[in-house]
């Protein structure tokens, strides 16, 4: 019976990691497919807005993360931070102009947040990872 178990949990380890792959397959062709096609978009027209550029980066910081992942198995919250704080960057860029003073405060609060919690996930990672994850940032 044990040697039955122990096969079945072998394929299910395989089973979980075969669907790993092929959902990043498939979100990596999405975020590349998306960020090509709104490349294209950008260069139709005849100067890029920062809202553009911005969005780029977004797309860069989406293909990075699963390429981490890719890599080690990882999922580094730290990219979903820079993720939502290019995120919020590009809101106020964008919509300042018509943004009431409470609104952009609050996304500029938002913004200093996210950055404070940057500060303390690379230092708690420099003071108490195992190190692993050092690496990915330099």
């Amino acid at each position: 019976m044990k040697k039955i178990s122990y096969y079945v949990e072998k394929i299910g380890n395989q089973a979980v990691e075969i669907f790993h792959l092929v959902g990043l397959f498939i979100i990596g062709g999405t975020v590349t497919w998306t960020a090509v096609h709104e490349y294209m978009l950008i260069m139709a027209k005849p100067f890029a807005n920062l809202d553009d550029i911005l969005l780029l980066f977004i797309y860069l910081e989406l293909g990075a993360m699963v390429g981490i992942f890719f890599k080690t198995k990882k999922l580094p919250v730290i990219f979903l931070l820079f993720i939502s704080i290019t995120a919020l960057t590009r809101y106020l860029a964008v919509d300042l102009k018509t943004m009431d003073s409470e609104r952009a405060i609050m996304v500029v609060f938002s913004i200093v947040i996210l950055a404070i919690a940057v500060l303390i996930l690379r230092f708690s990672e420099v003071k108490f990872g195992d190190g692993s994850e050092d690496t990915l940032h330099k």
